[in-house]
């Protein structure tokens, strides 16, 4: 398999580790400490370094944070990972439902005498700060910045990623760095702002055509960026880390070493764009009244992609279908019962492997089988490796990171006979995954706006899934790519060029978890017959290509409409997939594609 970057903890790790945060809180005179799983960069993956969360408590969640007092350990979990932070923490810690639960409403409930609660001010978003403590306003909780307690007590912490900066060919990038720098800075000028500064590495990436391998499955490096109304950029990143770049970065681009950056910052004049949605507390300290909160610049036009970065990823989920239909095949020749999770992300990651382009793996393998594909964002380990047995469905959420494409696609499979209480729910969750792929739309629409018909056939059936439908995808950067996004809580217009997931699911505790995830790129509707448009529209076109179980479809249970579309989908798959495939999968994708 490939490398792991995650830091662990086995529960009983954590209360002593507990005990020395404790003992360093109370020496800075303090009732509490926050430990969110964040970086300076507030991306959502980290190195291993900065993976404080999971150290302390054992959590290996993507989000969350714990709030540690003299007296109680919180552990503020959303809905992905209420299953899942119940067999990683030990009983000293206390799980708490977030956002249901808010981190202030919290502290005024443990410490309603008031206190003081300290955090590292590079690891919090300004945003988060300065709602915290509005809702803390005559509490008598204080919040206090200070440096970080756990990396006092943290003995073997990892020293800082510092890998190597690759350029990213203008043929996968479809635009120069040049072109993207100046197009942004006339955006600044018409802003009235005379600079941005830009902490999240995506942003950095996409801006300056470069990659970078500081973070495991994102192809990015740590650094921060002033980008400057007239065209210059001023990067922050260890130089030893571009010593391959050549002169790619041109005369337009100066680097300075990473710690001259608050000091870069302080010497800033005028209006500055920022996002103090990511921006850490301890730049918007040194900013102070300049900051004009506009937003990532890069943000919208990253998610907007280029012809060159759609043909890219198109191509790149074709020979991605390969190595998932492949694994598939194989699966499917094996008895139930013979097989463990840890083989089939084996089989599934040494397939992708014979791919010349694929860099890395784009998140960790999920292959829950049973009860573990209940858990969301389930991590086979040793201990709870499980083996796919008779009655069992299987969870398969994978993905990779090809050079021209960022790939996640999750089918789910069925092992042996399986009861008809999971083909009943499996049905409903494919039943809103093909309704939202054949949705048309007008166009100014966000994700929160047409988010539930994905839910509506589990609604009708009271069920329903704790995460959203989809998260927007890079073009060979973060799998996990804002600011679009299927959720209740996006409010940003849906624009042509963005990539998204379209992944309902449905997840029975203790039994089994069943999601089916394709991604879709946004594109403008083609006009009705007759011209009959009053408004203009837009849709899907899918990139994913890869069968969905058919053992698992309770037929009857489809409109007409839907099985038309299924069988549709399950016609371009053997059209584009079977021509690059061996005989023996080429024999099973014949039988997989079968109409219903």
């Amino acid at each position: 398999m490939f490398q792991s970057f995650e830091v662990t903890a086995r529960p009983e790790q954590g209360p002593p580790r507990l005990a020395a945060l404790r003992n360093e809180i109370a020496h800075e005179g303090l009732d509490g400490f926050l430990i969110p799983r964040a970086d300076a960069h507030q991306g959502e993956y980290v190195a291993p370094r900065d993976e404080r969360l999971a150290w302390l408590t054992g959590f290996t969640g993507s989000a969350g944070f714990c709030a540690v007092l003299t007296n109680v350990a919180g552990v503020f979990i959303d809905g992905r990972y209420r299953t899942q932070v119940k067999a990683q923490v030990a009983a000293e810690y206390t799980p708490v439902p977030w956002p249901e639960t808010s981190l202030s409403a919290w502290l005024k409930e443990q410490l309603p005498k008031g206190g003081k609660v300290g955090f590292d001010p590079w690891l919090h978003a300004a945003d988060q700060i300065a709602t915290a403590q509005k809702d803390l306003v005559n509490s008598g909780i204080e919040l206090v910045r200070c440096g970080n307690l756990v990396d006092r007590v943290w003995p073997d912490q990892p020293s800082p990623p510092a890998n190597p900066v690759k350029t990213h060919p203008i043929e996968f990038a479809g635009e120069s760095a040049d072109s993207k720098i100046n197009r942004l800075a006339k955006a600044l000028q018409s802003g009235g702002n005379t600079a941005a500064v830009i902490t999240l590495p995506d942003s950095i990436m996409w801006l300056l055509n470069i990659r970078g391998s500081d973070i495991g499955y994102n192809p990015v490096a740590h650094g921060f960026a002033i980008l400057h109304a007239d065209g210059r950029v001023d990067l922050f990143m260890a130089p030893e880390k571009l010593t391959n770049l050549g002169d790619h970065l041109g005369g337009q681009i100066r680097i300075h070493e990473p710690d001259s950056f608050l000091d870069a910052v302080a010497e800033l004049d005028g209006a500055v764009q920022v996002d103090l949605g990511t921006l850490p507390q301890a730049v918007a300290d040194v900013l102070q009244g300049k900051m004009v909160n506009g937003g990532d610049p890069c943000a919208l036009p990253k998610a907007c992609k280029n012809p060159a970065e759609i043909a890219g990823s198109a191509e790149a989920h074709l020979r991605d279908a390969v190595a998932v239909v492949e694994t598939l095949c194989w699966l499917d020749t094996q008895p139930p019962g013979t097989l463990t999770e840890t083989q089939v992300v084996s089989r599934l990651e040494n397939n992708r492997r014979k791919d010349n382009a694929l860099q890395d793996i784009s998140f960790d393998t999920i292959a829950g089988t049973g009860p573990n594909g209940a858990i969301m964002h389930y991590r086979v380990t040793e201990e709870t490796d499980s083996r796919l047995d008779n009655g069992h469905i299987l969870v398969l959420d994978s993905g990779g990171q090809y050079l021209d494409g960022t790939t996640d696609i999750t089918r789910t499979i069925a092992i042996g006979d399986v009861g008809t209480e999971e083909k009943a729910c499996f049905t409903r969750v494919l039943k809103g995954m093909i309704n939202l792929s054949m949705l048309r739309w007008p166009v100014g629409l966000a994700g929160r706006d047409i988010e539930s018909i994905a839910r509506e056939p589990l609604w009708a059936a009271g069920q329903d899934f704790n995460h959203g439908v989809g998260h927007g995808v890079g073009a060979y950067l973060s799998v996990h790519e804002g600011p679009q996004r299927l959720s209740k809580l996006s409010h940003v217009p849906l624009q042509p060029g963005m990539i998204l997931s379209n992944e309902p699911g449905y997840y029975r505790e203790g039994a089994f978890g069943i999601r089916i995830e394709n991604l879709v790129v946004v594109q403008e509707a083609p006009g009705l017959p007759g011209g009959d448009d009053e408004r203009a529209m837009l849709t899907w076109r899918t990139l994913t290509y890869v069968p969905i179980d058919r053992r698992l479809i309770v037929v009857d249970m489809m409109t007409a409409q839907e099985r038309g579309w299924l069988n549709a989908y399950h016609r371009d798959v053997a059209e584009k997939i079977r021509p690059r495939l061996g005989d023996q999968a080429q024999l099973w994708l014949d039988a997989a594609t079968a109409p219903i």
